[in-house]
């Protein structure tokens, strides 16, 4: 079934290849993959018990901050324990089923991720420019209005990825995977079958998540901006800039990560493989490794009610 020559019917059964060009270090390749997995889910974890736990965390920033981190868990836990599967265990196998499920939560949470970085793009604009109004916009039932929106909009624009792969595509060249998870347009250049379809609707789906995002997001910060340079006082300059710095460095390492992904798969034919696929496997595991670090650094609140959890 994995000779490229045989065209598949309907394969039950993918093989992930893992790192192609790097399968002899792949085991020293999963340590530091677990350890950054380990880290996204334990520090992840404390923001949501901390925000949970303290009453006066209890606001706007913090709720998508916690939104933040269980997108985070769920995205990683996605896709790390079958990529450990594969570096340790050498178990490459993956249901076809379960290997659409994996690409459907994948892009779902990513779609999800970046939404809520709008969401608190827009918490800060909203708090900086408008400062006396921030309580009466952003209420409780608007925050959660913009979850339920942001998870019903990912649900909605990778829903039709599945389906156009599962009810379209029928006849694969090859069942063997050159990934070490399960990848949109990975799966599909497997198709024996006319793909253009699927290579549309892709690019549809990240250029309408990515452009809507990011075009708000900047346009936010440059009001953001604005307001704050045009404050008289320096202290309060800096303070209302520092409250900004952490959701900055979130959503830069977010999107460079993201389009260097993008892009590399589609158009970046001269990049060996697995220079690709080994930032592919980044893009998914640093934002949940980095998030809680950066934010638990730079986030006064957040630092305190941890040193006290741990005090006691």
């Amino acid at each position: 079934m994995s000779i490229s020559n045989i065209t598949v019917f309907m394969p039950s059964v993918l093989t992930l290849t893992g790192i192609p060009g790097l399968e002899s270090v792949q085991c020293w390749i999963g340590i530091p993959f677990c350890a950054m997995y380990l880290v996204a889910v334990i520090g992840n974890s404390l923001l949501l018990i901390i925000s949970k736990s303290e009453r006066s965390l209890h606001e706007p920033m913090y709720t998508f901050l916690g939104m933040l981190g269980i997108t985070d868990i769920a995205l990683s836990t996605s896709v790390v324990p079958k990529m450990l599967g594969i570096f340790w265990f050498h178990v490459p196998e993956i249901y076809f089923d379960s290997c659409l499920v994996q690409m459907c939560f994948i892009h779902t949470f990513e779609c999800v991720e970046s939404g809520i970085l709008l969401a608190m793009a827009l918490d800060r604009y909203v708090a900086i420019c408008y400062p006396l109004r921030h309580a009466a916009i952003f209420t409780p039932q608007l925050v959660t209005q913009i979850a339920a929106m942001v998870t019903l909009r990912a649900a909605i624009l990778v829903a039709p990825c599945l389906m156009l792969i599962k009810f379209r595509l029928q006849f694969y060249h090859t069942t063997v995977v050159s990934h070490s998870y399960c990848e949109h347009m990975a799966i599909v250049k497997l198709a024996a079958e006319n793909i253009r379809v699927n290579k549309i609707y892709g690019l549809f789906v990240a250029f309408t998540v990515a452009g809507f995002d990011l075009t708000f997001i900047t346009l936010s910060y440059i009001q953001i901006f604005i307001t704050v340079f045009h404050l008289p006082q320096k202290e309060a300059r800096l303070k209302a800039f520092n409250t900004c710095i952490a959701h900055i460095c979130v959503f830069l390492q977010f999107y460079l990560l993201a389009f260097f992904s993008f892009f590399a798969h589609r158009f970046g034919s001269h990049i060996p493989p697995y220079i690709h696929i080994l930032f592919s496997s980044i893009y998914l595991l640093v934002p949940p490794f980095l998030n809680p670090l950066v934010y638990g650094a730079k986030t006064k609140q957040i630092r305190v009610h941890m040193a006290k959890m741990f005090c006691s």
